[in-house]
């Protein structure tokens, strides 16, 4: 595998016409990192990479090295969600861009700290989203909106594996997606889904309007991987 060019572009340039599929990288082999992204490169959409301060959530998660890493073994854009306190996303920000980030999504919880990292994202040549945690109002991302590619919703409590899907996922997807109509950007935001995918969820969550989902083990742990992405390719666009 050849080495990718960072681009905000790569975002912009993702099918609208169907459901991406995201990968999360915390559920690949670590310790086979460079095989498993051989084997997936065909069929993702988008790689998904969780940064993790043990502050803003229960533990720590990966670093701007593993990123560069990634970065020259792929193609496919690299979407990192910061997971971190206001007074480092900055900083946080600009690393992980320079790492080969082509995607930054950041918390709204993180108020005008966040949205100077959404503003200098994009002076950085990437694009910004920005991402709500489960008891976070979906009204507190609108600040953000205006500059953001992705809106990325939390159906899970944040930072721990395993969770099933909160039972306002749906609803609260639903009232993103008439946010965003409302500021008039819906050809512009993808509405994204993280946390409590599984085969059961992932047409309830289709349905109520997201457009990319994170998967974990459904994609990992799938020994017939195109069988999995042809059925996610082929669930119908919500009305």
């Amino acid at each position: 595998m050849t080495s990718k060019s960072l681009s905000g572009g790569a975002i912009a340039a993702l099918p609208r016409h169907r459901l991406l599929g995201e990968f999360s990288l915390w559920s690949a082999d670590l310790a086979n990192m460079e095989r498993d992204l051989h084997r997936i490169e065909p069929y993702v959409d988008l790689h998904h990479i969780d940064v993790a301060d043990a502050r803003f959530t229960p533990g720590f998660l990966f670093f701007p090295d593993f990123v560069a890493r990634i970065a020259k073994l792929t193609e496919k854009p690299i979407h990192v969600h910061l997971m971190v306190e206001a007074e480092i996303v900055e900083e946080q920000t600009r690393q992980f861009i320079e790492a080969g980030a082509d995607l930054i999504s950041i918390h709204a919880e993180t108020g005008e700290a966040g949205l100077r990292a959404v503003e200098l994202a994009k002076q950085l040549g990437a694009e910004a989203g920005v991402v709500l945690r489960l008891e976070t109002s979906v009204a507190e991302a609108e600040p953000f909106l205006a500059e953001v590619a992705f809106f990325t919703l939390l159906g899970t409590s944040i930072g721990v594996k395993g969770q099933g899907l909160s039972g306002n996922a749906c609803d609260r997807l639903r009232e993103a997606r008439s946010l965003i109509r409302r500021v008039g950007r819906e050809k512009e935001i993808v509405l994204a889904a993280d946390g409590g995918i599984r085969e059961q969820t992932v047409p309830l969550l289709r349905a109520a309007g997201a457009e990319t989902v994170v998967l974990g083990s459904l994609a990992f742990g799938d020994k017939d991987l195109p069988g999995r992405i042809a059925w996610l390719h082929a669930l119908e666009t919500p009305p």
